[in-house]
């Protein structure tokens, strides 16, 4: 009876804990894909960012537009000194974007010229899986 009890203990723990298993290993994936992209930025590859971004992204700025206003903030804060997870929360629904799977990423940044930045980034989930950056605004 004892051993009946444990395994339906262990069954439901790991029935339970599979769905945040799923949730994290998403969330480690968008956090990658943002990452991989701010890395592209920092090296002040914006016109490669801009093609790595997510569809959404590139039909709201043209290429062009989006290298000249990137390059011109990331010039006045200078290179980026440091960069630290502050907090990553899903959600299913963004003001003016449609539904969908995002994940808002935010950084604390330090930069050459602003000691003190927040990073947000909103990377998607699009149709082929990839998690890939829709928004991204330096305070």
């Amino acid at each position: 009876m004892r051993n009946a009890i444990v395994c339906a203990v262990l069954v439901a723990l790991v029935a339970c804990a599979s769905p945040v298993g799923a949730a994290d290993a998403a969330a480690a994936k968008a956090q990658a894909g943002a990452r991989a992209w701010l890395a592209v930025v920092d090296a002040g590859k914006y016109g490669e960012s801009w093609d790595a971004a997510a569809a959404m992204f590139r039909t709201s700025i043209g290429r062009e537009e989006w290298a000249k206003a990137l390059g011109g903030v990331r010039a006045q804060l200078g290179g980026v000194k440091t960069r630290a997870l502050a907090t990553a929360k899903s959600a299913t629904s963004l003001p003016g974007a449609p539904d969908g799977e995002y994940v808002v990423i935010q950084f604390d940044a330090a930069f050459e010229h602003k000691a003190s930045a927040i990073e947000t980034v909103t990377v998607v989930r699009e149709g082929d899986g990839a998690w890939r950056v829709a928004g991204y605004f330096i305070r």
